[in-house]
């Protein structure tokens, strides 16, 4: 009798002590969680600028999975035994989190756009408003390589089940602004559906890539591309995705034309007249490829047009022995900041409006910190 007692005495705090260590973690947890999502708000970081995991509280389970299949570290947590969303603006739309759930209660999307001024509002073949007008792209609040590439091709397609077979050849069936991955994957798609076509871009071709610094490593997913075929890598560097893209407008001859400013779009009769700097184009729908960085937002200060302000760093070993302003805290900013302060004598300075930096994707949060001065 007294053998059982002692067996289930032990058995007992063995017991007591898992428990009440895992209960102590979990409140840690609990804590943790809610503290960051209150750092979140106050900071203003809550609100994601793309499209984002949606969490279903009511399939939830709380085991944490999608937190762990994340790549940005911060963006979701756990609060009162459910995920949710910390740090919305680091998040970047990979999806790994939905997949990862073991009881489908994610799925990714923009949510409600009714209080996003900075999302339009679209069909579900990404037209506006105005009938013959698509946004396709980061404009429409998607983020990602892959998801530009896939959005240029949906675009096409639902314009050329509607292609009017009597058409006046004088007017284009589709004019793409932007020659970035949604731009290209348009104007790829439109030589297979044998679409007439024009791809004009303020620049060259390759959209916001172009304003990456040199060798910069840009994640992204598989992917196929038109005619081109697939993206099977994971990491590709600036260089190579340029390459990828000028040897598609070499292969299959693109129309492109660059160094045209979008200054206009006008509707004309049943059709369009879109209005650059340089020339006027006339084509029956339009897709607005812009991106997000087309023309940088400048601070309105005395002396910003000196030729030693610029907007993008291409090559950061063209600087050293210097003097370095960087104004802004997100990732182009910090990755800017890294690269020049790698270079010889350079002394690097960077002014953030908010307290710390709080939209930074884990490596560069990471990367940041070897070189922050006490």
């Amino acid at each position: 009798m007294s053998e059982n007692l002692i067996i289930w005495g032990i058995a007992g705090v063995i017991t007591g002590t898992i428990f009440i260590t895992y209960a102590i973690a979990y409140r840690r947890k609990q804590h943790r969680g809610v503290a960051l999502k209150n750092e979140s708000q106050a900071l203003g970081a809550n609100r994601p600028i793309a499209q984002f995991p949606q969490i279903d509280e009511y399939r939830c389970i709380g085991c944490g999975a999608c937190i762990q299949a994340c790549p940005e570290q911060g963006v979701l947590g756990l609060v009162m035994g459910k995920a949710v969303m910390i740090n919305g603006l680091k998040c970047v739309g990979h999806g790994l989190c939905a997949e990862a759930c073991p009881v489908a209660g994610i799925t990714i999307g923009l949510g409600d756009l009714k209080e996003r001024d900075d999302i339009p509002q679209l069909s579900e073949n990404f037209e506006t408003n105005v009938s013959g007008i698509y946004i396709a792209g980061e404009l429409s609040g998607l983020a990602l390589i892959k998801n530009a590439i896939q959005q240029g091709a949906r675009v096409i397609d639902s314009i050329a089940s509607r292609v009017d077979e009597q058409k006046d050849e004088n007017i284009l069936d589709v004019a793409v602004i932007g020659a970035g991955p949604a731009g290209m994957s348009a104007a790829l798609r439109a030589i297979e559906k044998k679409l007439s076509y024009v791809l004009i871009d303020q620049q060259t071709a390759g959209g916001t890539i172009l304003q990456y610094p040199r060798k910069k490593v840009v994640m992204t997913q598989p992917v196929d591309i038109p005619l081109y075929g697939r993206l099977n890598k994971k990491e590709y560097t600036k260089e190579e995705l340029l390459e990828i893209w000028q040897s598609a407008i070499d292969k299959f001859k693109l129309n492109v034309v660059t160094n045209h400013k979008l200054q206009n779009i006008v509707r004309k009769n049943s059709h369009f007249q879109i209005q650059t700097d340089k020339n006027n184009f006339e084509a029956n729908n339009v897709i607005l490829a812009l991106g997000r960085r087309g023309t940088p937002r400048k601070l309105g200060v005395p002396g910003e047009g000196q030729p030693k302000v610029m907007y993008k760093l291409m090559d950061a070993e063209s600087y050293s022995n210097e003097h370095l302003l960087i104004v802004g805290g997100g990732d182009s900013a910090v990755e800017a900041a890294i690269g020049l302060a790698r270079q010889t004598g350079n002394t690097v300075t960077i002014s953030y409006r908010k307290p710390k930096f709080f939209r930074l994707k884990t490596r560069n949060e990471k990367r940041i910190q070897e070189f922050v001065k006490d």
